[in-house]
């Protein structure tokens, strides 16, 4: 099956075509990060702080404490967000619209970099500021990028993956309608069949995304303009809709976030279960999993065999109000070099960024789902590139749930949603 793209380079001209004649710059930087924020501080040194979500699989400590060791006189400070990502970004919107210079480098969630890049809130990574990104997957480079300009440096990527008892079904389902065929064995052994992630959040935009890209429909056209009401947006939102309503999707998954879900399927309660691959270390090493040698990794399942996974992931960026940017561009090497991906990827199953450690033998037989996962991400999508991002993700949020809940059709849902990403891209 070929990948439907959920928003092609084509489109993101189209899009910010749209987007960007609404959108006002929020920092000295703008658009294209001339100004003086961008140009202030170049050569500064001296302590910065680091700013990233919950370290649940701690990676963030041990990586400071070792820079720390080797830099006395530029020490790193660790401020821990939440672990919920809209949280997480409204705190990195406060910091930056006061514009002060108490977060150097903080880590972007891969929908991010476009809105902070149009605002004029993150350094430019050119000239002097550049980094080297040969040996990266392409991936998450574009993701760090803006209008041709890389605005942060790749740290981890992610593709969603499927996991299933591979105790119960003997092989993986390759298509959604071999999966809900599956389904009578997770009757059978009284357990929920599938879940991802569905209550009203970012989660919701991923998992209802990836429905609609893996039956073979796209959010956006090739012209970067919203493209729901079609046939097979409508076949990818209905195969969740249908799901909840027969209990194939267990009720209680509405609810559901990563963690929620993830618990969910740790504990024996679902057959099948989409989620990222941070949750590997956490299944095999919990003392309460009762899945750690039941489970297999598989690419979620599509229409006609592979879907599309939702593009993940996170880069660090420097923040223009840093005063010690110099020391912040080390960090975020540091952040990315060989030795720190290789930690990211046994310590907490992050996918890494360079290209070359998907055939490292070493790493490959500690992590066997490697070759799972780069599948996952080659047949990923990114979500929509636009500094309205908020909205837009909104509007696809408001209306699945409502899909989801009973409350729309998935047609209208579509209609609805479409209307919605129109308007945010006027910038209404």
């Amino acid at each position: 099956m070929k990948t439907p793209r959920f928003l092609l380079p084509a489109a993101t001209a189209g899009v910010l075509a749209l987007t960007l004649t609404a959108c006002g710059g929020g920092g000295g930087g703008g658009t294209t990060g001339g100004g003086s924020d961008a140009e202030a501080n170049l050569e500064g040194r001296g302590p910065i702080t680091y700013v990233q979500g919950k370290d649940n699989n701690n990676v963030v400590r041990p990586l400071i404490e070792k820079w720390n060791a080797e830099h006395p006189d530029e020490q790193v400070t660790f401020k821990e967000q939440t672990d919920q990502a809209d949280q997480q970004h409204d705190d990195l919107v406060q910091n930056f619209q006061a514009k002060t210079d108490d977060y150097d480098v903080v880590s972007v969630d891969v929908v991010w970099t476009a809105e902070f890049a149009a605002k004029g809130w993150l350094q430019p990574l050119k000239d002097k500021m550049a980094i080297d990104t040969n040996g990266m997957l392409e991936a998450p480079v574009e993701s760090a990028s803006y209008k041709g300009t890389l605005y942060a440096a790749p740290k981890d990527s992610d593709g969603g993956i499927l996991y299933y008892r591979k105790d119960l079904v003997p092989e993986a389902p390759k298509t959604w309608d071999e999966m809900m065929g599956m389904c009578s064995i997770a009757k059978e052994n009284n357990i929920g069949c599938y879940a991802g992630q569905y209550k009203q959040y970012e989660g919701l935009t991923v998992n209802a995304s990836e429905a609609i890209n893996s039956a073979g429909g796209s959010v956006l056209n090739d012209d970067g303009k919203p493209n729901l009401t079609t046939p097979e947006a409508e076949e990818g939102l209905n195969n969740l809709v249908e799901a909840f309503k027969d209990g194939n999707i267990p009720a209680e998954a509405i609810t559901y976030q990563e963690e929620e879900s993830r618990r969910a399927f740790q504990e024996g309660k679902l057959l099948f279960h989409r989620n990222w691959p941070y949750i590997y270390s956490l299944i095999t090493t919990e003392g309460s999993s009762a899945v750690k040698d039941k489970f297999g990794m598989a690419p979620l399942p599509g229409k006609d065999g592979p879907g599309a996974s939702s593009l993940g992931g996170h880069s660090a960026a420097i923040s223009v109000y840093s005063k010690n940017k110099a020391t912040a561009l080390d960090f975020i090497k540091f952040l990315t070099n060989e030795e720190q991906q290789k930690f990211f990827a046994n310590q907490a199953s992050l996918a890494p960024v360079l290209s070359s450690l998907y055939e490292d033998q070493e790493l490959v037989s500690k992590l066997p789902y490697l070759t799972v996962l780069q599948e996952s991400i080659a047949n990923a999508v990114p979500r929509p590139v636009t500094p309205f991002y908020p909205a837009v993700t909104q509007a696809i949020q408001e209306n699945s749930y409502a899909a989801l809940k009973g409350e729309k059709s998935a047609e209208q849902a579509l209609a609805d949603m479409q209307k919605s990403i129109e308007s945010a891209s006027a910038g209404s």
